[in-house]
């Protein structure tokens, strides 16, 4: 998924989201916490090029002030009323059990899936341009599922096989408590993290991400991420 990130980069308005490596669905269940989902886009908003940021503004509602982290959750929160059921299928991907990889032609089958999704309203965003309108697509709408979408894809459980049905049937012991793998991934790895070093800070735990993509582990991998010409090959990569 390196390479569609690269995509973004370069697409005609300049939109760009990156989403960090270290957070990286099933039906009925919710992808990263809604503490998950707003830091990646605040990361992401961060590291948009000004051309980028003045059209995320834009297509941002006038009441969040042009922070996108706010309704980064907003694809969880819409995905079973009845307008919206549709979207449900594209918050995961589920990969036949025997097989240890993803294949977009077997596994998303009409891009049904979270692949699908992002290949889709990425598209849709190309063709935003400031003063004009372009009826067929809700180009709001495209922004906030696309950023909550390429926070699904990095989540570890929401590419996985069908049968534990994204790690929601496998039971654990988190530290004191009972809980499953895909909630641990969800919000219990994030929560423990902020409360064992960071003094529950998210501003802190930002900081520390931040440092590892300018110059720490994964500062080597950033110009990579601007490879992408053709993003139905990038989304199966």
């Amino acid at each position: 998924m390196a390479r569609l990130k690269g995509l973004m980069l370069s697409l005609p308005f300049g939109f760009v989201l990156f989403l960090c490596s270290t957070f990286s669905i099933v039906p009925g269940v919710i992808g990263w916490s809604k503490e998950g989902h707003e830091m990646t886009c605040l990361i992401a908003q961060a590291l948009l090029k000004p051309e980028a940021s003045e059209a995320v503004h834009h297509l941002l509602p006038p009441h969040v002030n042009g922070n996108l982290s706010a309704l980064c959750v907003w694809p969880d929160q819409i995905r079973h009323w009845y307008k919206y059921r549709w979207t449900s299928p594209l918050h995961f991907i589920d990969t036949p059990d025997e097989k240890c990889g993803f294949q977009y032609s077997r596994d998303c089958l009409e891009d049904m899936c979270v692949a699908g999704a992002i290949k889709n309203f990425t598209s849709q965003l190309s063709h935003y341009k400031e003063g004009t309108s372009d009826r067929r697509y809700n180009m709001t709408e495209a922004l906030l599922f696309l950023s909550h979408f390429m926070g699904d894809i990095h989540q570890p459980m929401h590419v996985g096989f069908t049968s534990d049905k994204g790690g929601n049937t496998i039971d654990l012991r988190w530290y004191r408590h009972k809980s499953n793998l895909h909630h641990v991934w969800d919000r219990e790895i994030i929560l423990t993290a902020l409360a064992d070093y960071y003094d529950k800070d998210v501003t802190l735990l930002l900081q520390d991400i931040e440092k590892n993509y300018t110059n720490g582990i994964w500062s080597d991998d950033v110009a990579s991420w601007e490879h992408c010409k053709d993003i139905s090959s990038c989304v199966n990569k």
